[in-house]
């Protein structure tokens, strides 16, 4: 019987090779749409905005060029030494033009945010109509701190009247500021003192006039502009907690509130160096 026949010498090895070259043209096949779509990605807007943080630089209890921010008539109302800063960011314009570039410089920088264009302006809509919209959420904003103050003292908005001044600034998110802001005028701390304790306190959130107090977007990048601008108390929305405490700079206190009383109570609590609320680890 004949000796079964053998491979010639390096049949295997010519073999192998030529199966390593066929995976490799087709790994290249299959990576090439892949580059392609990259290379494409990196050239064409996206629909997002870069937000960074903001100026802290209007204190509700203060005054907006050369006007109180908060007007009172019909009560007599107190002088106030502490600070309620309201907090913002700055986001690239509705027309800036954000590449993949901008996106993955920015997502590893804890003070730069990549946030979704929609959730930061209205869509479909144009430079004048963001801006008045804007302007109808703030305007919205004040007259639902107005009621919520008012409310929360027992004031009637017949006999009191309140003019929330502060045109600069757009969006919903200084209720809270606002409504903390007439109280301390109007009341303080109900003994006599202030409601802020003579603190630099920063914060931000929505108000309902029933004193719901809701979440508002970008509190990581608010907490480093309360801090970088000298706030040591921060009051943060409850659900936005884990939010906050993400990026949160050394020497900032962060205060949950989910309802008008829950903040001036804390505030209270604060002043009389009492326990206040903290947001869980």
């Amino acid at each position: 019987m004949p000796a079964p026949s053998q491979p010639a010498p390096g049949a295997k090895t010519t073999a192998a090779t030529t199966a390593g070259r066929k995976r490799a043209r087709t790994l290249a096949v299959c990576a090439a749409p892949v580059v392609a779509l990259l290379a494409v990605a990196a050239l064409v807007p996206l629909p997002f905005v870069i937000a960074q943080p903001g100026s802290t630089t209007a204190n509700v209890l203060g005054e907006h060029k050369d006007k109180p921010v908060i007007s009172i008539t019909g009560a007599a109302t107190r002088k106030t030494s502490g600070q309620l800063r309201m907090t913002t960011i700055e986001a690239t314009g509705p027309d800036a033009r954000v590449d993949l570039g901008d996106v993955v410089d920015s997502w590893f920088r804890t003070d730069r945010a990549v946030m979704p264009r929609d959730s930061v302006y209205p869509a479909g809509q144009n430079d004048e109509e963001i801006e008045r919209h804007n302007a109808a959420e703030m305007k919205k904003s004040q007259d639902s701190a107005a009621q919520a103050a008012l409310r929360y003292l027992h004031r009637s908005p017949k006999d009191v009247k309140v003019e929330l001044s502060l045109a600069d600034v757009g969006g919903p998110s200084a209720g809270l500021l606002f409504t903390l802001g007439v109280i301390d005028k109007l009341d303080g701390d109900g003994r006599g003192g202030d409601l802020t304790g003579g603190r630099s306190i920063a914060g931000t959130g929505t108000i309902e006039p029933d004193g719901t107090v809701g979440p508002v977007g970008g509190v990581s990048l608010k907490t480093q502009a309360a801090r970088r601008d000298g706030a040591t108390v921060f009051l943060v929305p409850k659900e936005e907690c884990s939010d906050a405490r993400a990026e949160l700079p050394a020497g900032l206190r962060l205060i949950p509130v989910a309802d008008l009383k829950d903040a001036v109570s804390s505030l209270k609590a604060l002043a009389a160096g009492q326990r206040v609320p903290a947001c869980p680890a």
